[in-house]
C-alpha cells in the first residue's frame, strides 16, 4: 500500500505542476510529445532496415551468384526492401551498365536513403537544446511577475509560490531534454552504423572480374569486333550452347559501356544476355 499511496502522491504532484505552469509548460509538453513521437518512428525505420546485415545478405549474393549467376542475386537481394539491399542491388548490375553508370546509381540510392535515415533527427536535436531554454523563459517570466506582485503585497507566501510556480516550467524544459537525450543518441549511433555498412557495400562494384553468355541473332561478326575494342573486355569467344552463342570476360573496373550499349551502337540485331556471374 506504501508504494501505491507514493506512486499516486507522485502522479498528483505532476499534475499539480502540469496545471500550475501556465502554458509554457503546455507548450513543452507538445514539443515533447512530438519529439518522442519522431524518435520512436526513427527507432522503429532503423530497427527494420538493420533487420538483416551485410554478412547475411553477402552470404545469399554468393550462393546465389554460383547457382544461377548476378540476375539470381538480384532476384534474390530484391526479397530484402533494406537500403543495404538497395546499394548491393545496383552493385550487381555491373556489366549491364558501365562501371561509371553503376556507381552513379549507387550514389543517388545512398543520398535518398541517407536522407530517409536522418529526416527528423535534426528536428529531435532542436527539441533537446530549445526544451531547457523554453523552461528557463518560464522561470524567468515567472520570477518577474512575481516580483510585480510583491510591489502590490508584502505576503511573503506569495514571494515563496511564485518561485515555485516559476521553477516548474524549468523541471518540465529538463525533462523534456533528459527523457529525448537517450533516444537521440541511440538512434545516431544506429545510423553511423548503418552508414559504415552502405559505405562497404558501395565498394562491391569493385568486381576483379566478370563472364557473360551473351545471345546474339545475327551480326554475329561485327558485334564481336565491337566487343573486342571497348575498353574493358578482356576475352569474346564463340561457344555452342542453347541459350547463348558468345562468352564474354570482362574487367569491370575499366567497363566504359554497358554489354548491351555496345552492341546496341554497332547493330540493330536482337540480343539477351543470358547469364553474368561476377567474382571479387
Amino acid at each position: 500500500m506504501d508504494i501505491i499511496g507514493i506512486l499516486t502522491s507522485g502522479v498528483n504532484d505532476i499534475i499539480s505542476m502540469f496545471q500550475s505552469g501556465g502554458i509554457i509548460v503546455y507548450l513543452l509538453t507538445v514539443i515533447g510529445l512530438y519529439g518522442l513521437f519522431l524518435a520512436l518512428e526513427k527507432i522503429w525505420y532503423l530497427r527494420k532496415a538493420s533487420e538483416v546485415d551485410l554478412s547475411e545478405l553477402m552470404i545469399v549474393v554468393n550462393e546465389s551468384m554460383a547457382h544461377g549467376g548476378s540476375l539470381e542475386a538480384l532476384r534474390a537481394i530484391g526479397n530484402y526492401k533494406t537500403p543495404l539491399s538497395r546499394i548491393i542491388s545496383e552493385a550487381l548490375k555491373i556489366g549491364y551498365r558501365s562501371k561509371s553508370e553503376v556507381e552513379d546509381n549507387m550514389e543517388q540510392v545512398f543520398i535518398v536513403e541517407m536522407s530517409k535515415m536522418m529526416k527528423g533527427l535534426s528536428t529531435i536535436q532542436t527539441i533537446i537544446e530549445m526544451a531547457p531554454l523554453l523552461g528557463l523563459i518560464g522561470t524567468v517570466l515567472g520570477m518577474w511577475y512575481t516580483f510585480k506582485e510583491l510591489g502590490v503585497s508584502n505576503d511573503i507566501t506569495l514571494l515563496a509560490n511564485g518561485i515555485y510556480i516559476a521553477i516548474i516550467t524549468t523541471i518540465f524544459g529538463l525533462a523534456v531534454a533528459i527523457i529525448l537525450l537517450p533516444f537521440y543518441t541511440y538512434i545516431k549511433n544506429k545510423i553511423e552504423v548503418q552508414l559504415d555498412n552502405i559505405e562497404i557495400a558501395k565498394k562491391m562494384s569493385n568486381w576483379r572480374h566478370a563472364e557473360m553468355k551473351i545471345w546474339i541473332e545475327t551480326d554475329k561478326e561485327e558485334v564481336i569486333e565491337a566487343l573486342q575494342e571497348s575498353p574493358g573486355i578482356i576475352k569474346v569467344k564463340e561457344i555452342d550452347d542453347e541459350q547463348a552463342n558468345l562468352k564474354v570476360a570482362i574487367k569491370p573496373n575499366m567497363l566504359e559501356k554497358g554489354i548491351k550499349t555496345i552492341i546496341r551502337e554497332c547493330s540493330d540485331t536482337s540480343n539477351r544476355i543470358v547469364e553474368s556471374k561476377l567474382k571479387q
